[in-house]
């Protein structure tokens, strides 16, 4: 009985068939040829020919035979469905998962909605076809119905067509569900550990909550415990990591060595947040010797703070506690325990705003022989501000008072009360002027941007309030602007001044910035009479900035002081950065400092990522000091990557910044490490040679500039 394509020759609750050709028999048997279809519950089967026993309640089928449902894609040379049990057996088949990447060969497929998937006798890799790079065959391997994880029995792990592992049991993801198991291990050598050995042990614990165990076995040190816990609900989220070291067989300590980290954002209600930050360590060298994947060598403070705010449209207020935990022998940080906030804003008819910010605050560093203090500032400002396409114009005056009660130790110079009242007008003005030019052959939109400002900021004797939150700023050209001095409230300079910029920028046809030239400096039109701001010259260093996209592929930022006195370079900054794809980079820097706490700083650097195959890629990093004419940092790392797995190298030497027992910190010791990770791709593992970038104490950094 010839058939359309179309025709549906047996059609009830379990099955429909369509073929070219068919035969039936009593309606007992039917016999299927020529681009046969078959729908079932368990999926869809193609075929040249098929047999439907209707009373034995079978069903089988042969030639170029192709299943499908919503997990496997199976060919085969022979294929049962048990119309009763709806269990369907294929022989002599391969296979492609469809929930994830995966495919092999089996001698057998069952597949039950029951039991699930069972392959006998089967091979697994994720790699293509003909590019087995690994490989892994297996008795048995089942994926039952509603599970994250695959079962694998008598598995043998073959690299390049070498076994390399046995396991009787072997357990995977087929999902990209978050699931428990392990997670890929790290392998590493280092000067401070010996030979170490991290694996990470994944817990999946609710849909809100998970951990990761990752205990880290040193040759040299011992057995470490690292653990990270992570909580996530609709107003609130959050971390907590603790690392424990019971036993350091090669610290001079008796104790356990240890490092802990909780942080907390969270929603109150719709105007209300708090978050914390809480951090601490069991001795100066922890990070230096174990390593820390939230500070490096070179921070010396840990940061402890519990913040409550609350935003509104005209009002903002902040309360919240300043601490720190103190690495090595630097001198006590004050701390604000705790210091408010209340900042409030209101627009005065048309014209007039007026803004009144006001802190609230009390400083004590834990030293008896230091005092503390107890500060209220209330600052409230009146201003005309007028904007419009083309330029702006801002008039203010501001009172600031400020309160201070001071408890101080014997033979101090300061005060216990101190009232202090200042009072600063400001005029600031800005035009943007516009231009139509070309350019190498290209229109180009040229724009010239002067601004100016006036301060003026009345004086009084400050030398009998103490220092608890300030410290003298460095300036650039953003900060020519800012009219600060000072960070903090202790020091507010004097100030009769102007500061005159000029910024000048190139804009293509998409209005993309090209680049942007600006230049600064503020003039003095009298001494400042605050001793902790005396200065003899009459002008500021004169700020340069630099922003130029050169090409596609070449980028320039550089940021420059230059004194006044004698024309020297006070700080200046360099990057030259070429950049042919997201891993095709390398970046030239300089940076120097002429005096930073005593210390003259005249580095250079030079950061790459480049592909050397198809396959290979590295990156590199080196740093020196020319101040002392050596190396302070060079890092390379290398990474194969196939179709279906990467092994990363990384190799580095740099400072070790170890603290003596009188936590005087060292710039002359250097440490060196190795690190090794392989990764399966396909099982949820991730990898990429840019990340390589950000490892090391200077990492790499992008250009900021324009539309990046």
């Amino acid at each position: 009985m010839p058939l359309n394509e179309s025709d549906r020759v047996v059609k009830d609750d379990n099955i429909s068939v369509k073929a070219q050709e068919a035969r039936i028999q009593q309606d007992k048997l039917a016999q299927f040829s020529g681009k046969v279809e078959i729908h079932s519950k368990q999926g869809t089967i193609q075929a040249q020919q098929a047999l439907i026993d209707k009373s034995a309640r079978q069903l089988k089928a042969s030639g170029d035979i192709a299943f499908s449902d919503n997990q496997i894609y199976v060919t085969s040379d022979n294929m049962g469905l048990d119309l009763a049990s709806g269990s369907l057996s294929l022989e002599n088949t391969q296979y492609q998962m469809l929930g994830f990447v995966g495919r092999g060969q089996a001698e057998n497929i069952a597949i039950s909605n029951q039991t699930g998937i069972q392959l006998d006798g089967v091979s697994f890799t994720t790699c293509p076809a003909g590019q087995e790079d690994w490989l892994i065959k297996a008795s048995s391997i089942s994926l039952a119905p509603g599970e994250i994880w695959g079962e694998a029995r008598n598995t043998r792990f073959y690299l390049a067509g070498v076994p390399v592992l046995y396991l009787p049991y072997f357990s995977f993801p087929v999902s990209e569900q978050r699931q428990t198991g392990l997670l890929f291990p790290t392998l590493s050598s280092s000067d401070r550990i010996g030979v170490g050995y991290e694996q990470p042990y994944y817990w999946n614990i609710a849909p809100n909550y998970d951990a990761t165990l990752a205990p880290r076995l040193m040759s040299d040190r011992g057995l470490q415990l690292k653990t990270e816990f992570r909580y996530l609900s609709d107003e609130h989220q959050g971390q907590l990591n603790v690392e424990y070291l019971h036993d350091d067989r090669r610290s001079d300590l008796d104790d356990a060595r240890y490092f802990y980290r909780f942080v907390h954002q969270g929603q109150l209600t719709q105007s209300w947040q708090i978050s914390a930050e809480v951090n601490g360590l069991s001795d100066d060298n922890y990070i230096v010797d174990l390593g820390s994947e939230f500070y490096n060598r070179a921070d010396t403070h840990l940061n402890q703070t519990l913040q409550l705010l609350y935003f509104s449209d005209d009002l903002n207020f902040s309360a919240q506690i300043r601490d720190f935990e103190i690495i090595g022998n630097h001198p006590n940080s004050y701390r604000a325990i705790p210091e408010l906030r209340l900042d409030y804003h209101h627009d005065l008819g048309t014209l007039l705003d007026f803004r009144f910010d006001s802190e609230l605050a009390h400083f004590e560093n834990g030293d008896e022989n230091s005092p503390s203090a107890t500060r209220l500032h209330l600052a409230p400002t009146l201003s005309l501000p007028l904007h419009n396409s083309w330029g702006e114009f801002i008039a203010e005056g501001t009172l600031l008072q400020t309160f201070y009660r001071q408890s101080l130790p014997d033979n101090s110079s300061l005060e216990e009360s101190v009232s202090r009242t200042l009072g600063r007008g400001r005029l600031y003005g800005a035009v943007n002027f516009e231009r139509q030019i070309e350019l190498f052959g290209d229109q180009m939109t040229q724009t010239l941007e002067p601004k100016m400002q006036y301060l003026y900021t009345s004086y009084e004797d400050q030398q009998h309030i103490g220092r608890y939150d300030t410290s003298r700023l460095l300036n650039d050209y953003v900060g020519l602007f800012r009219g600060q001095e000072f960070t903090g409230l202790d020091r507010i300079s004097d100030s009769n001044q102007l500061t005159v910029g000029l910024t000048t920028r190139l804009l293509d046809d998409n209005e993309s910035e090209q680049l942007r030239l600006s230049l600064g400096q503020i003039f003095y039109f009298g001494d400042s009479r605050l001793s902790d701001n005396e200065r003899e010259e009459d002008r500021s260093a004169l700020a340069a900035e630099l922003d130029w996209r050169i090409s596609s592929k070449w980028f320039v930022r550089s940021q420059i002081q230059l004194s006044s006195v004698n024309q020297r370079v006070e700080r200046s900054n360099l990057s030259l950065d070429y950049k042919l794809a997201e891993d095709k980079l390398v970046q030239l820097n300089h940076r120097y400092v002429r005096d930073i706490s005593g210390n003259e700083i005249d580095q250079v650097g030079v950061t790459a990522s480049w592909p050397l195959s198809r396959q290979w890629h590295w990156v590199g990093r080196w740093y020196k000091d020319l101040s002392s004419n050596r190396t302070i940092e060079s890092f390379t790392g290398i990474q194969y990557q196939s179709c279906c797995w990467a092994l990363q190298f990384v190799a580095q030497r740099y400072l070790s910044n170890r603290f003596d027992a009188l936590g005087e910190q060292s710039g002359d010791e250097f440490e060196s490490g190795i690190a090794l990770q392989f990764v399966f791709r396909g099982f949820g593992g991730k990898d990429s040679a840019r990340s390589l970038l950000n490892e090391g104490l200077f990492g790499y950094r992008h250009p900021y500039f324009l539309n990046n």
